[in-house]
């Protein structure tokens, strides 16, 4: 694995001197004799966005399974806010926020009753419960439409809902699987945007994963290339580029240098059934 250090090149930076929100240990995801993850290490800092890239089959959903205590590790250790993921599932579950790449709103409900829940799976305190939820409504801009179904929402609308209920209980940081898929590219920047206000208002850390290498590249202020479910390079966007050694250098070619691949190439039946399957949901 390749570290690359450097400047962020972002406008604000993590916070710096202060303990690491996750930090990751020779952590290794077996399947029987197929390695999923295998013996991946890095860290993200306080307030970080953080971005792991790879072609399909790299391993990153494994990871992100992991991280958010759905599936126990084969070896090696992870470390949110203090508590080991292996050990301590129930406090790493309440300091994480988790937004899948799959419909997680119910769309029978309207968006105030799915916030309810939430708050109540949260065990927020009653006397907290109409403020969070407002809160929430309101940084997500949905409060015009708190009381209508969430069927009738539009795909951006869907997403911005599915981010609140992941941040109601105000965790340390915030993992994202494939945020935007299935989004127009207003409804894609509107999501950023309001991930960019999250961190620099709440502090929020926040590790993603993504398939669009603009969006790494416009969030992102470190990310690490995987394949065949190991960590190949980290770095800046900038450092990245930079590293190939000749000008006007994208994430793409970055991409493609380390990994040997196009992001979108190699893609089975049944991933790209359950992508337009998701984008269908998402409208």
């Amino acid at each position: 694995m390749t570290e690359l250090t450097g400047t962020t090149g972002r406008s604000q930076p993590p916070i710096t001197g202060a303990l690491p929100t996750l930090e990751v240990q020779e952590l290794t995801r077996r399947f029987g004799k197929v390695t999923a993850v295998d013996a991946l290490s890095f860290t993200v800092e306080l307030g970080e966005v953080f971005g792991l890239l790879g072609p399909n089959g790299a391993g990153k959903s494994t990871v992100i399974k992991m991280l958010t205590t759905l599936l126990p590790p084969t070896s090696g250790q992870a470390v949110i806010a203090g508590f080991d993921v292996t050990r301590q599932p129930t406090a790493v579950r309440r300091v994480i926020g988790y937004v899948p790449q799959a419909l997680s709103a119910d769309g029978s409900l309207t968006g105030y009753e799915n916030l309810l829940i939430f708050a109540k799976l949260y065990d927020i305190p009653r006397t907290k419960r109409e403020y969070r939820i407002k809160e929430a409504l309101s940084f997500m801009d949905l409060q015009d439409v708190a009381n209508r179904m969430v069927r009738n929402y539009s795909g951006g609308m869907i997403r911005k809902l599915e981010i609140a209920l992941s941040i109601l209980h105000q965790p340390k940081i915030l993992f994202l699987d494939e945020p935007t898929v299935g989004l127009d590219p207003r409804a894609r920047n509107q999501v950023w945007e309001l991930l960019e206000q999250l961190r620099t208002n709440y502090g929020t850390t926040i590790l993603l994963t993504t398939h669009f290498l603009e969006e790494a590249d416009n969030l992102c202020h470190r990310v690490a290339i995987m394949h065949r479910g190991q960590e190949v390079v980290t770095g800046t966007p900038a450092e990245l580029k930079a590293s190939l050694g000749k000008s006007n250098a994208t994430l793409d070619d970055v991409f493609i240098h380390y990994t040997g691949d196009q992001i979108v190439s190699g893609v089975s039946y049944r991933e790209t059934s359950r992508i337009r399957r998701t984008a269908r949901r998402l409208g």
